[in-house]
């Protein structure tokens, strides 16, 4: 797995959210010269890849009827370090528009979480997991 696709609804607001909001790295919009074209990539750790794309481009480039979003469909799970860091990654995503869905909690496998709904409603797990250490990269050791 190198790239995570999000359809969104307004691309320029999914890209301020991301990068503004929780501060991920992006060179911003590209492709916008291309019919669906238009994409904004962002460096996640591991080699990862996040790509935000207008629902509308996502369905047509594979050929799908647009649909309604659903955000129990699929959630990004996000491992920190400490329950410290899922407090303060869930406050940073609430300040920059998200909504808080569940608050972040000790959970019954023994550790502690949270989720988000970005503005396009797409689920974000924001979890430590004192079974899986996430290294300085960001990366997780299972």
């Amino acid at each position: 797995l190198t790239v995570v696709t999000l359809g969104v609804d307004d691309l320029d607001r999914a890209v301020a959210f991301y990068r503004d909001g929780l501060g991920l790295p992006t060179d911003g919009i590209i492709g916008g010269e291309f019919e669906h074209g238009a994409v904004a990539f962002f460096e996640l750790s591991g080699g990862l890849a996040l790509a935000l794309w207008p629902r509308a481009s996502l369905a047509h480039d594979a050929g799908l009827a647009l649909g309604p979003p659903n955000p129990t469909e699929l959630s990004l799970g996000h491992n920190v370090r400490s329950p410290a860091e899922v407090d303060a990654l869930l406050a940073r995503a609430e300040r920059a528009g998200a909504r808080v869905v569940k608050a972040p909690g000790p959970t019954f496998w023994g550790g502690y979480a949270g989720y988000f709904a970005d503005p396009d409603g797409h689920l974000w797990e924001v979890a430590w997991n004192p079974f899986w250490p996430v290294d300085e990269e960001g990366n997780v050791k299972l």
